[in-house]
C-alpha cells in the first residue's frame, strides 16, 4: 500500500505553488471553481477562503454604493421618460417639415428644369432670328455690291463686301451660293481697285491714289495696299531727288564757282521729303497696318536714303577731290624734312570743306536720330521690328559712306589745325599793352575752333582723333615755342651787361614766362569748355570725359614741370 504522506520539503514547495496560484484566482469564474477543487493544502484553502470573504465584502460595499444611487437613478429615469415624449413630438414635427421641404425641392427642380428649357428655347429662337437677319443682310450686301459696282461707288461696294465677310465668318454653315456670288464680286472689285491705283500712280494723281488705297482695308488686303502705297511714296521721293540731283550735276558742270554747288541743300531736301512722307501719311499708314505699317514705311524709305544719299555724298567727295586732297596731306606729313617739297593745300580752302563736311554729317546724324526716336516712340509695334529698323539706320550703306567721309574730315581737320598753329607760331609778335605775344591767343583760338567743330560731328572717333592732334601740338611744337626764348644761350650774361639790351632781354623773358602762365590757364579753360560741350552731346560717355581730362591734364603737368 502506497503511502500518501509527503515530506516537509515537498509540502513547503507545494504550499508556495498553491499560494502563487491562489493570488491569481479570479473569483466568480469557472476557473476559480476548478482551482478550488484542485486544492490539497489546508493553509492554501484557508488563505483562499479569507480572500474569498474579502472579495465578498468588497462586493457588498459596491452593492451598497449602487443601491444608494437608486433614488437619483429613478429621478433621472423619470426625466428621460418625459424627454422621450418631447422627442416624439419633435420627431413628428421634423418628419412634417421634411415632407414640406422635399415637396418644395421637387417643385424647385421642376421650375428650374422648365426655366432651362425656356432659356434653351429662347437661345435657339435668338440664334434663328440672328441667322434670319444674317440671311437678309447677306442678300442686302450682295444686292448692294452689284448696285455699287454698276454705279462705280467703290467705297460703298467695299463696305458691303466687308460686312458680308464678317457675316460669313460668323455663319459659315449656310449661304454657300451667296458666298460664291459675293467672292466673285469681291475679286471683281479688287481688280478694279488695283487697276485704278496703278493708273493713278503712273499719272501721279495723289487724290485718286488716296481714294482707292483706303479700300484695301475693307477688302482684307491691307499688307498689299501698304506695299503699293509705300512703293508710290518711294517713287515720288525718287523723282523729286532725281530733279534735285540733275540740277546739282548741271551746276557742277557749268559753274566756275565751286561755292554755288550746294550739296548740303540737295541732301537736306532728300531727308525732308522722306520725313514729310512719314509724317503727312501717318494716318494712311496706320489705317492700313497700324504702327507696324509706319515702321515698314520707315524701313523701306530708308532704302531710298541709302541709295540716293550715298550718291550725293560720293559725288561730293568726287567733286571736292577729298581723296586726292587727303593723299596730298598725308604725303606732306611724311616728307616734312625733305627739301623742295611742294606746298600743301590752302588751309582757307580746307576750312570751307570742313564746314561743308560738318553740315553733311550733322544732317545725317539729325535725320538718323529723328527716325530712330520715331520708331522707339511707337507703343504697339511688333518688338522684332524695332531692332531691325534701328540696324537699317546704323549699318546701312549711307552710314558706311558717312564713316568714309568722317575719315576725310579727320585728315583735313588735323591738317587745318596743324597748319594754323604753325602759322601762329611763325608770325608770333609782341602785342602793345599785352602781357603775352600774339601766338598764345591765336593758337588757342585755332584749337578751340577745331575741337568745337569736331564735337559738333557727334562722332566719338572724330573727337578723339582731333583731341589727340591738339594734345600732340600742345605737348610738342607749342611747348617748344614757349620754351625757346628761355633757352637762349648766354642769357645770364646779357642780363648783367647793362644798357638798353638788358631791358629788352628782360622784357622778352617776362613775356615768355607770361606766355607759359597764360597758356596753362588756357589749357584748363579749354578742358572745361570741351567737357561741358561733350556733356550736351548724345554720344558723350564718361570714358570720353576721362580721355579729355587725361590728355589735357598731361599737357598742363608737362608745362608745370
Amino acid at each position: 500500500m502506497i503511502s500518501r504522506e509527503m515530506s516537509p520539503a515537498s509540502r513547503g514547495s507545494s504550499e508556495d505553488l498553491q499560494n502563487d496560484e491562489s493570488s491569481a484566482v479570479k473569483f466568480g469564474t469557472a476557473d476559480a471553481l476548478a482551482y478550488v477543487r484542485t486544492l490539497t493544502d489546508v493553509g492554501a484553502m484557508t488563505r483562499l477562503l479569507h480572500e474569498c470573504i474579502a472579495y465578498q465584502r468588497a462586493l457588498d460595499v459596491d452593492l451598497d454604493s449602487l443601491l444608494s444611487q437608486r433614488t437619483d437613478l429613478d429621478k433621472h429615469l423619470l426625466q428621460l421618460q418625459k424627454s422621450a415624449e418631447v422627442l416624439d413630438i419633435v420627431k413628428a414635427d421634423s418628419d412634417h417639415m421634411l415632407s414640406n421641404v422635399r415637396s418644395t425641392s421637387d417643385l424647385a427642380d421642376q421650375v428650374s428644369r422648365k426655366v432651362r428649357e425656356l432659356d434653351l428655347a429662347q437661345s435657339r429662337v435668338n440664334d434663328t432670328l440672328l441667322r434670319i437677319d444674317a440671311i437678309v443682310d447677306r442678300n442686302n450686301c450682295l444686292d448692294g455690291v452689284k448696285t455699287a459696282l454698276d454705279e462705280e461707288n467703290f467705297e460703298a461696294a467695299a463696305k458691303f463686301v466687308q460686312r458680308f465677310v464678317e457675316i460669313d465668318n460668323k455663319y459659315k454653315d449656310s449661304g454657300s451660293d451667296q458666298r460664291e456670288q459675293l467672292l466673285t464680286a469681291k475679286k471683281q472689285l479688287e481688280g478694279i481697285v488695283k487697276k485704278r491705283v496703278l493708273a493713278a500712280v503712273d499719272q501721279r494723281d495723289h487724290g485718286t491714289i488716296l481714294r482707292f488705297i483706303k479700300l484695301y482695308s475693307p477688302l482684307g488686303i491691307e499688307e498689299e495696299g501698304l506695299q503699293v502705297y509705300v512703293g508710290y511714296l518711294k517713287k515720288v521721293i525718287g523723282m523729286r531727288w532725281r530733279m534735285e540731283y540733275d540740277n546739282l550735276v548741271e551746276l557742277m558742270e557749268q559753274s566756275q564757282d565751286q561755292n554755288q554747288v550746294n550739296f548740303v541743300g540737295c541732301l537736306t531736301n532728300l531727308f525732308k521729303d522722306i520725313v514729310l512722307a512719314i509724317e503727312e501719311n501717318d494716318e494712311i499708314l496706320r489705317g492700313l497696318c497700324g504702327e507696324d505699317g509706319i515702321v515698314y514705311a520707315i524701313c523701306e524709305l530708308q532704302e531710298e536714303c541709302d541709295s540716293r544719299g550715298c550718291l550725293i555724298l560720293k559725288k561730293y567727295m568726287e567733286y571736292r577731290k577729298l581723296g586726292k586732297l587727303s593723299a596730298e596731306i598725308n604725303t606732306q606729313n611724311k616728307n616734312l624734312l625733305n627739301v623742295g617739297v611742294s606746298e600743301g593745300p590752302d588751309p582757307r580752302e580746307v576750312e570751307l570743306y570742313l564746314e561743308e563736311i560738318l553740315s553733311l554729317m550733322q544732317l545725317g546724324e539729325d535725320y538718323t536720330e529723328f527716325m530712330v526716336s520715331k520708331i522707339k516712340s511707337l507703343s504697339s509695334v511688333d518688338p522684332a521690328l524695332v531692332p531691325r529698323a534701328t540696324k537699317a539706320f546704323r549699318s546701312g550703306s549711307f552710314s558706311k559712306v558717312v564713316q568714309e567721309i568722317t575719315g576725310f574730315y579727320v585728315i583735313l581737320e588735323g591738317f587745318f589745325m596743324v597748319e594754323n598753329v604753325r602759322k601762329a607760331i611763325r608770325i608770333d609778335e609782341y602785342v602793345p599793352d599785352s602781357l603775352t605775344t600774339s601766338m598764345v591767343d591765336d593758337v588757342f583760338y585755332v584749337l578751340q575752333s577745331c575741337l568745337r567743330r569736331a564735337i559738333s560731328t557727334s562722332n566719338i572717333s572724330s573727337v578723339i582723333a582731333v583731341l589727340s592732334s591738339a594734345s600732340s601740338l600742345l605737348s610738342n611744337e607749342y611747348q617748344e615755342a614757349l620754351q625757346q626764348k628761355t633757352r637762349e644761350p648766354n642769357l645770364g650774361a646779357k642780363l648783367f651787361l647793362g644798357g638798353v639790351g638788358v631791358q629788352k632781354t628782360g622784357t622778352e623773358i617776362a613775356t615768355a614766362l607770361n606766355n607759359m602762365d597764360v597758356s596753362s590757364e588756357y589749357v584748363l579753360k579749354l578742358k572745361h569748355e570741351i567737357e561741358e560741350q561733350c556733356a550736351e552731346m548724345i554720344f558723350c560717355r564718361y570714358s570720353l570725359h576721362q580721355l579729355i581730362g587725361r590728355r589735357l591734364n598731361l599737357v598742363y603737368l608737362s608745362w608745370a614741370i
